[in-house]
C-alpha cells in the first residue's frame, strides 16, 4: 500500500490547519478554513472563517486571491465545511464561489445546520461545480464537535475540566486548592476555556472561592459568558465574575424578583428553570443554552455539580490535569452515589495523555459519544 500523500490531501490539511486558527473566534459559527488551488496546482488564496458577522472561510480566500492578482476562474476551492447556501450575517458562500468561477469544491463535512445541509452543495452542483465531500471529514468534525451537537442534538458539547492530584483530589480537607497544577497547565486550561462558548460553574464555587472565570492565560479575540447554576440566587453582587464585560447568564429554581432584580442591574440575565427535585433542571438548561447558541459548555465547578452532570449522563468529555502529588485526603472530583457493583461503574476512553509542565493531561469520553 502507497504512503504517498496525493495533492488533494495536501491542501485539505492546509484548510485544516487554518480552521485550527479560528478555534478562538469563531463561536457561535464553526471553524472553517478554505484554500483555492489554480487549476496547475498552485495555491491562490487562502482563508479562515472570522467572528460572527464577518466573513466566512470561502470570501476571506476569495479576498486573498484578489489582493495576490489571481483569477479564480476554474480554481478548486478546499473547504473543511460545506460552503452555506443561506442568508444569515452573511451572504452564500456557495454563490461567491460561483460568482468566482470556482470549477471544483472539495468539501470536508456536509453541514448539519438545516438551513444548508445539502443545499450548498445542490447549489453548487446546479451551477455545473464538481462538489466531493469527505476529505478531511474526522478532523473537520472534532474541531466543530460543539456546532455539530448544537444542530444535530439540540444541547452543547459539554467539556467538564478538573485539577487533581495523583491520587485524585482536587483540595485539601480545608478547601485550599490553589495551586495543585502548575503555571503550565492553568495557560492550557485556559486555552480550552477560550476555545468555548461559555464557561459553567455552580453557586458553591462562586460563594467558595469568587473565582473570574475569564481567560487571562492566553490571548483571546473574545471572552467566553459565564454560566451560574444557582437554585437560591445565592450570587453576590458584587461576584468578581461580573468583573469582565460578557454574557452572565443565571439558572434558578426558586424565583427571587428582588434577587432578580440586583443581579440584572449587574448585567446578569437570570432563567428561572426548577426540575423535580427543587433545583435547577440540568438537561433543560443545556438545552436553553442551545437555543442561545451556546456549543461548547465548559464546565469548571465543584464536586456537587460535576457529580449531578455526571449521573445525569450529560457531560460529553473530561478534560483532567493531574499533578504528580499525594494529598492523602480531601475533596475529590464528583460527589455520586455509592455504587456497590463494578459492573456498574460507567466507563469511559482515554482519547489523548500529554505532558503540560510537569502534569498529565487526560482526555476521555464516554465511548461512542461523538457519534451522531
Amino acid at each position: 500500500m502507497s504512503n504517498e500523500v496525493s495533492a488533494d490531501q495536501l491542501c485539505m490539511q492546509l484548510a485544516l490547519e487554518l480552521a485550527t486558527q479560528a478555534l478562538w473566534r469563531t463561536s457561535p459559527n464553526p471553524r472553517v478554513g478554505c484554500v483555492l488551488v489554480d487549476a496547475q496546482g498552485l495555491e491562490i488564496g487562502r482563508g479562515a472563517t472570522q467572528q460572527a458577522g464577518g466573513p466566512h472561510a470561502e470570501v476571506m480566500a476569495l479576498r486573498d486571491a484578489a489582493a495576490r492578482g489571481h483569477s479564480t476562474v476554474g480554481a478548486t476551492a478546499y473547504v473543511t465545511l460545506e460552503p452555506c447556501s443561506h442568508h444569515g450575517r452573511t451572504g452564500p458562500c456557495c454563490d461567491a464561489l460561483v460568482a468566482a468561477g470556482v470549477a471544483r469544491v472539495v468539501a470536508s463535512l456536509a453541514d448539519p445546520n438545516p438551513l444548508v445541509a445539502g443545499r450548498g452543495a445542490e447549489r453548487l452542483r446546479s451551477h455545473g461545480v464538481q462538489v466531493e465531500l469527505g476529505l478531511g471529514a474526522e478532523a473537520s468534525r472534532e474541531l466543530n464537535l460543539g456546532f455539530f451537537s448544537r444542530m444535530v442534538r439540540a444541547t452543547p458539547w459539554v467539556r467538564m475540566k478538573a485539577a487533581s492530584s495523583l491520587d485524585g483530589l482536587t483540595a485539601l480537607p480545608n478547601g485550599e486548592s490553589q495551586w495543585i497544577t502548575s503555571s503550565a497547565a492553568r495557560a492550557d486550561g485556559h486555552a480550552w476555556r477560550a476555545r468555548s462558548c461559555a464557561i459553567l460553574t455552580g453557586i458553591g464555587t462562586v460563594l467558595a472561592d469568587d473565582p473570574r472565570l475569564d481567560v487571562r492565560e492566553v490571548d483571546t479575540p473574545r471572552q467566553p459568558a459565564v454560566v451560574v447554576v444557582d437554585s437560591a440566587l445565592r450570587t453576590p453582587v458584587t461576584a468578581a465574575l461580573f468583573s469582565a464585560k460578557r454574557r452572565v447568564l443565571i439558572y434558578a429554581s426558586r424565583p427571587d424578583a428582588d434577587r432578580i432584580a440586583a443581579l440584572t442591574a449587574q448585567g446578569a440575565e437570570v432563567v428561572d428553570l426548577p426540575g423535580a427535585n427543587g433545583r435547577v433542571d440540568l438537561k433543560a438548561m443545556l438545552a436553553d443554552l442551545a437555543r442561545r447558541e451556546i456549543n461548547e459548555l465548559h464546565v469548571e465547578a465543584g464536586a456537587g455539580l460535576n457529580g449531578a452532570l455526571l449521573q445525569a449522563g450529560l457531560v460529553d468529555e473530561l478534560l483532567l490535569y493531574v499533578a504528580p502529588k499525594l494529598l492523602g485526603s480531601g475533596r475529590g472530583i464528583a460527589e455520586m452515589s455509592a455504587l456497590h457493583h463494578l459492573a456498574d461503574v460507567p466507563v469511559l476512553e482515554f482519547l489523548s495523555a500529554d505532558r503540560i509542565g510537569p502534569d498529565v493531561r487526560l482526555l476521555a469520553r464516554p465511548p461512542g459519544r461523538s457519534r451522531f
